[in-house]
């Protein structure tokens, strides 16, 4: 069984802050064009811009939504042990499918149609499928989940059994979790490089993702994050951040110097792409050990602020895109540099986000039951 404990705010604290992350990275791609986004403001960048915005990108990418899913997989591990099979697929349904047949049904549409005056086609199934939007994550999240749960269901056993003293918090765990994540992404991308989706989701990011997911299952089992020390996760935070930078700039501007530029970190067999996936999974390892450890250290407790936040932050991640590209849209107008547009529409959409969710959102009928 699974270590039981009461509830890990700095869990959901990290939670909070990653979909914070998750409307500044949509920010930032609305002014920087780079990415896949419902809109761009499309104005040039100067050279301090590109390398500002491509670096924030390009960081943000390699870790936060893979930490998503570890924290996800852990508290789905435990999900599973007290619910069983029926009711966990069930909740998992609920609170993930259904938000994203909304999103897909109603928000996809309306940003479409009615925020950017888009033309109404007539259906199609493919178009319908590919409009999960931002929901891709819960999409994917419910077939991680279902897929373990058909596992555990076949298995028979209450839960997995692992080797405590072999599975735990080293530096020669945590290299072999990068070289698992590189390896795989590497070998994605060389069928679906960087900037290719099918039906909306990014496989090319898929190895962090799935890897991750079962590595928070794994913890949830050995009480990995609890043994994770703070002094070491201080210590793979800072490298994450400042060697996450260094290598990136030594790789972006050593890609750019040959044939084929910045592409060739996208996928394919190039030494730029075996570089890049390694790259991004030691920031994807080192940033979640280090957050873990340091928000468990520092941020394990909840004001009722915080708390009334972090009960919004999954209607703040299904329902910001409308609002950042309405917001945006109002501020098309505002002769600004990019950079210092993304930095005011941060301060102005993260609250408002916050703001529509909790006194209009959570409060209609029917998505208060999902949300």
């Amino acid at each position: 069984m699974g270590v039981k404990q009461e509830r890990l705010r700095y869990l959901d604290n990290l939670r909070l802050l990653m979909i914070v992350f998750v409307v500044m990275h949509h920010l930032a791609v609305t002014y920087s064009g780079y990415g896949s986004w419902y809109y761009f403001e499309g104005r040039p960048l100067n050279l301090l811009s590109r390398i500002g915005f491509g670096f924030y990108l390009s960081f943000q990418q390699g870790y936060f939504m893979g930490l998503l899913f570890m924290i996800a997989g852990y508290f789905a591990a435990g999900s599973f042990d007290r619910k069983g099979f029926k009711k966990f697929v069930g909740e998992r349904f609920n609170r993930l499918l259904i938000p994203s047949l909304i999103y897909m049904a109603v928000i996809t549409p309306f940003i479409g149609l009615v925020e950017l005056g888009g033309k109404m086609n007539g259906f199609n199934i493919f178009n319908f499928l590919s409009g999960t939007g931002v929901m891709w994550f819960a999409v994917a999240l419910f077939i991680f989940s279902l897929f373990y749960g058909l596992v555990r269901l076949i298995s028979r056993k209450t839960a997995p059994v692992f080797d405590r003293e072999r599975v735990r918090p080293s530096l020669i765990n945590a290299v072999i979790l990068i070289l698992i994540i590189s390896v795989c992404a590497f070998l994605i991308r060389t069928v679906e490089p960087i900037g290719t989706n099918i039906l909306n989701m990014q496989l090319c990011f898929f190895a962090s993702y799935i890897v991750l997911f079962i590595v928070g299952i794994v913890a949830y089992r050995n009480n990995l994050f609890a043994r994770i020390g703070y002094q070491t996760g201080k210590r793979w935070l800072i490298c994450g951040i400042v060697l996450g930078l260094l290598f990136w700039l030594v790789l972006t501007k050593r890609a750019s110097a040959v044939p084929g530029g910045m592409t060739a970190l996208f996928g394919g067999v190039t030494w730029e792409s075996a570089v890049y996936s390694l790259w991004e999974s030691f920031v994807a390892v080192s940033m979640s050990i280090g957050l873990i450890a340091v928000f468990r250290e520092k941020f394990n407790y909840q004001s009722r602020f915080v708390k009334t936040l972090s009960d919004n932050s999954f209607a703040v991640y299904m329902f910001h895109p409308p609002i950042i590209v309405a917001v945006a849209l109002l501020f098309g107008s505002v002769a600004l540099l990019p950079i210092v547009k993304w930095v005011m529409l941060c301060v102005i959409c993260i609250p408002l986000c916050f703001a529509i969710t909790h006194f209009v959102i959570r409060r209609i009928p029917l998505l208060n039951k999902v949300l």
